[in-house]
C-alpha cells in the first residue's frame, strides 16, 4: 500500500468515539444511588475496524486527498525546480574541481580558477541547504493548512456513516496494534468508496495569504 511521507500526523485519532447509547433506571430515593439496579439497561454496542493509511493510496485511496496534494505539490513546484537546478550546478562544479585536480603530473592548473570554483560550490551548498530547509518548513505549514478542512470533512463523515451504522466504536488500526481482528468488521474500504461517490474529488485549495 502507497503511504505518502508528506502526511506526518494521521488523519484519525487512534480511538473515535462515535456514539454510546445508555439507559440508566434512576434508583429508589430510599437507596444508595451507587446501588446496582437488577433492572438496568446495559448499552450495547459494535465496534468497527478501519484503516486511515487506506485513505492516501492514490488508486484505490479518498480521492480528494490525490486532488489536494496534486495541488498543493504544484503551488510549490517552481522551489523544487530551483533546488534541482542548484543540485545540478553544484554537481557541475564538483566535477570541474575533480577534474582539475586530477589533471596529470605536468599540466598547469589555473589555481586562481580552481579556488574560485571551490569558493562557488562551497557558498552554493550553503545556499541549497538554507533554501531547501526554508522550502520544507513553508511545504510543511501549507500543508497542514489545506489538508485540515478536508481532514474535518472526512471526521464528519466518518461519524455520520457510523451512526447510520449502529456503531458506536471505531478504532483505527493505522494507530492502534491489534493482535486480531476479523475482517468481517474492516468498514476502511466501505467507507472509502461511500465518502467518494457523495464527495466527488473537485476539491480546491485556497491560495495563501
Amino acid at each position: 500500500m502507497t503511504k505518502y511521507c508528506l502526511l506526518s500526523a494521521s488523519v484519525l485519532m487512534a480511538i473515535l468515539t462515535v456514539s454510546v447509547s445508555a439507559q440508566r433506571t434512576a434508583a429508589p430515593p430510599s437507596q444508595p444511588a451507587s446501588t446496582p439496579q437488577a433492572n438496568a439497561t446495559l448499552p450495547t454496542s459494535k465496534i468497527a475496524l478501519i484503516y486511515s493509511d487506506a485513505f492516501l493510496d492514490p488508486k484505490t485511496g479518498i480521492a480528494k486527498f490525490n486532488v489536494v496534494l496534486g495541488t498543493l505539490n504544484r503551488e510549490f513546484q517552481k522551489q523544487k525546480d530551483d533546488l534541482t537546478q542548484m543540485q545540478q550546478r553544484s554537481q557541475q562544479l564538483q566535477d570541474e574541481i575533480t577534474k582539475l585536480q586530477q589533471a596529470p603530473a605536468g599540466t598547469p592548473i589555473d589555481q586562481k580558477s580552481l579556488q574560485t570554483k571551490i569558493d562557488q560550490l562551497d557558498q552554493l551548498k550553503k545556499d541549497f541547504q538554507r533554501k531547501g530547509e526554508d522550502a520544507q518548513a513553508a511545504y510543511k505549514k501549507r500543508r497542514e493548512d489545506v489538508f485540515a478542512p478536508l481532514q474535518e470533512e472526512i471526521g464528519k463523515a466518518l461519524e455520520v456513516f457510523a451512526k447510520a451504522h449502529n456503531i458506536t466504536v471505531i478504532i483505527d488500526g493505522t494507530q492502534v496494534p491489534l493482535v486480531y481482528a476479523s475482517a468481517s468488521i474492516d468498514i476502511t474500504r466501505v467507507f472509502i468508496n461511500e465518502f467518494n461517490s457523495k464527495n466527488p474529488a473537485t476539491a480546491s485549495v485556497t491560495p495563501p495569504k
